[in-house]
Protein backbone atom coordinates (compact mmCIF):
# COMPACT_ATOMS: atom_id res chain seq x y z
CA UNK A 1 0.00 0.00 0.00
CA UNK A 2 1.10 3.18 -0.78
CA UNK A 3 2.50 6.06 1.56
CA UNK A 4 1.16 8.92 -0.65
CA UNK A 5 -1.49 11.11 0.90
CA UNK A 6 -4.68 11.27 -1.55
CA UNK A 7 -7.70 13.77 -1.59
CA UNK A 8 -10.42 12.53 -4.17
CA UNK A 9 -8.54 10.04 -5.72
CA UNK A 10 -5.64 12.15 -6.67
CA UNK A 11 -1.74 12.44 -5.07
CA UNK A 12 -1.70 16.04 -3.43
CA UNK A 13 0.99 17.96 -4.41
CA UNK A 14 2.73 21.13 -3.16
CA UNK A 15 1.00 24.48 -4.91
CA UNK A 16 4.68 25.69 -5.93
CA UNK A 17 4.63 22.64 -8.45
CA UNK A 18 1.67 23.92 -10.00
CA UNK A 19 3.66 27.43 -11.72
CA UNK A 20 4.86 26.80 -15.02
CA UNK A 21 8.22 28.59 -13.84
CA UNK A 22 8.86 26.25 -10.99
CA UNK A 23 8.07 23.61 -13.81
CA UNK A 24 10.70 24.85 -15.98
CA UNK A 25 13.19 25.04 -13.24
CA UNK A 26 12.97 21.94 -12.23
CA UNK A 27 13.35 20.22 -15.47
CA UNK A 28 16.34 22.43 -16.53
CA UNK A 29 17.68 21.69 -12.88
CA UNK A 30 17.61 17.76 -13.76
CA UNK A 31 18.92 18.27 -17.23
CA UNK A 32 21.78 20.16 -16.11
CA UNK A 33 22.41 17.76 -13.21
CA UNK A 34 22.80 14.84 -15.97
CA UNK A 35 25.06 16.91 -17.77
CA UNK A 36 27.37 17.44 -14.94
CA UNK A 37 28.16 13.82 -15.10
CA UNK A 38 30.14 13.73 -18.03
CA UNK A 39 32.40 16.51 -16.39
CA UNK A 40 35.90 16.08 -15.73
CA UNK A 41 36.96 15.00 -11.88
CA UNK A 42 39.24 17.91 -11.75
CA UNK A 43 35.87 19.66 -12.20
CA UNK A 44 33.42 18.06 -9.54
CA UNK A 45 34.59 20.26 -6.38
CA UNK A 46 34.59 23.81 -8.79
CA UNK A 47 32.14 23.91 -11.79
CA UNK A 48 30.35 20.88 -11.23
CA UNK A 49 29.43 21.80 -7.75
CA UNK A 50 28.62 25.40 -8.60
CA UNK A 51 26.53 24.71 -11.70
CA UNK A 52 24.79 22.08 -9.51
CA UNK A 53 23.94 24.03 -6.74
CA UNK A 54 22.97 27.10 -8.52
CA UNK A 55 20.57 25.18 -10.69
CA UNK A 56 19.07 23.42 -7.91
CA UNK A 57 18.67 26.78 -5.85
CA UNK A 58 16.12 28.06 -8.98
CA UNK A 59 13.13 25.76 -8.06
CA UNK A 60 14.14 25.72 -4.67
CA UNK A 61 13.86 29.98 -4.25
CA UNK A 62 10.63 29.63 -6.23
CA UNK A 63 8.95 27.10 -4.05
CA UNK A 64 10.22 28.94 -1.05
CA UNK A 65 8.77 32.20 -2.19
CA UNK A 66 6.13 30.92 -3.26
CA UNK A 67 4.76 30.26 0.44
CA UNK A 68 6.13 33.27 1.86
CA UNK A 69 3.76 34.75 3.78
CA UNK A 70 4.60 38.17 3.69
CA UNK A 71 4.93 40.03 -0.08
CA UNK A 72 8.85 41.36 0.64
CA UNK A 73 10.04 38.03 1.81
CA UNK A 74 7.97 36.41 -1.46
CA UNK A 75 9.23 38.97 -4.05
CA UNK A 76 12.60 38.38 -2.05
CA UNK A 77 12.85 35.09 -3.21
CA UNK A 78 11.77 35.44 -6.40
CA UNK A 79 14.67 37.70 -6.98
CA UNK A 80 17.38 34.99 -5.86
CA UNK A 81 16.10 32.63 -8.56
CA UNK A 82 16.10 34.93 -10.77
CA UNK A 83 19.97 35.39 -10.10
CA UNK A 84 20.66 32.20 -9.86
CA UNK A 85 19.33 31.58 -12.91
CA UNK A 86 21.44 34.06 -14.23
CA UNK A 87 23.93 32.38 -12.61
CA UNK A 88 23.65 29.19 -14.10
CA UNK A 89 23.77 30.70 -17.52
CA UNK A 90 27.39 31.75 -16.70
CA UNK A 91 28.31 28.49 -15.73
CA UNK A 92 26.80 27.31 -18.82
CA UNK A 93 29.22 29.58 -21.00
CA UNK A 94 32.10 28.46 -18.88
CA UNK A 95 31.33 24.83 -19.37
CA UNK A 96 31.15 25.64 -23.34
CA UNK A 97 34.11 27.64 -23.07
CA UNK A 98 36.34 25.01 -21.73
CA UNK A 99 34.83 22.41 -24.03
CA UNK A 100 33.17 20.26 -21.68
CA UNK A 101 29.61 20.50 -23.48
CA UNK A 102 28.95 21.57 -27.29
CA UNK A 103 27.84 25.24 -28.13
CA UNK A 104 24.91 24.06 -29.52
CA UNK A 105 24.04 22.60 -26.71
CA UNK A 106 25.02 25.41 -23.79
CA UNK A 107 23.25 28.04 -25.94
CA UNK A 108 20.24 25.78 -25.57
CA UNK A 109 20.28 26.00 -22.29
CA UNK A 110 20.87 29.89 -21.85
CA UNK A 111 18.03 30.43 -24.10
CA UNK A 112 15.84 28.45 -22.02
CA UNK A 113 17.26 30.16 -18.56
CA UNK A 114 16.53 33.12 -20.21
CA UNK A 115 13.21 32.22 -20.97
CA UNK A 116 12.35 31.24 -17.58
CA UNK A 117 14.13 34.65 -16.31
CA UNK A 118 11.38 36.05 -17.80
CA UNK A 119 8.76 34.05 -16.40
CA UNK A 120 9.88 35.02 -12.85
CA UNK A 121 9.97 39.05 -13.94
CA UNK A 122 6.58 37.96 -14.74
CA UNK A 123 5.57 36.22 -11.89
CA UNK A 124 7.13 39.35 -9.74
CA UNK A 125 4.64 41.62 -11.84
CA UNK A 126 1.53 39.59 -11.18
CA UNK A 127 2.72 39.71 -7.30
CA UNK A 128 3.40 43.22 -7.33
CA UNK A 129 0.09 43.88 -8.74
CA UNK A 130 -1.58 41.50 -6.78
CA UNK A 131 -0.46 43.48 -3.71
CA UNK A 132 -1.23 46.58 -4.99
CA UNK A 133 -4.52 45.55 -5.36
CA UNK A 134 -5.03 44.74 -1.75
CA UNK A 135 -4.11 47.91 -0.77
CA UNK A 136 -6.95 49.35 -2.16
Amino acid sequence: MSNIKKYDNKPVKPGFENLRIWKSAYELMLRIHEICKLLPKEERFQLKDQIERSSSSVPDNIAEGYSAYYFKERIKSFYVARREATETQNHLRKMSGKNYVGEEISDGLILEYEGLIRGINAYIRYLREKSRQREF
